[in-house]
């Protein structure tokens, strides 16, 4: 038994701080709770780690989810536009990534728009109905 060689706690983070993939932000939460972040790594490196989509796609959908409304997180944004042009990203395929996830957008103004109007009808039927018992 003392000749079995010491499983690491942690072999996804391990892998990718081999690799040259670890972004150092992630260190706080590794220190605070390693075991958190290997979980976390391993559900987002999920649909990596089989092979099923070219290492280029998936720099792509980094580059969505990195540049998107909801997230907007530069430094991954610029990390994963490199690596897709390390692997033969064209301009013109990473700025479709980049108009495709810009319609995320959209969806505050076709949300709030209804809303607005909505709530500016009620308004004015409610000051017709005061102004009505104010007479």
């Amino acid at each position: 038994m003392k000749n079995e060689p010491k499983t690491s706690a942690t072999p996804v983070c391990d892998q990718l701080r081999t690799s040259g993939t670890w972004n150092p932000a992630w260190d706080p939460i590794a220190e605070l709770d390693p075991i958190w972040a290997e979980k976390f790594m391993a559900m987002g490196m999920h649909p990596v780690l089989p092979g099923v989509l070219e290492p280029k796609v998936l720099e792509f959908l980094a580059i969505a989810v990195d540049a998107s409304c909801t997230h907007m997180y530069a430094p991954g944004t610029r990390r994963h536009i490199r690596k897709a042009l390390e692997l033969g990203a064209t301009k013109e395929e990473i700025v479709a990534v980049l108009q495709a996830v810009s319609v995320l957008g959209i969806h505050s103004i076709s949300l709030g728009a209804p809303i607005l109007l909505e709530e500016m009808a009620a308004l004015e039927q409610e000051k017709r109905v005061a102004d009505r018992q104010a007479a």
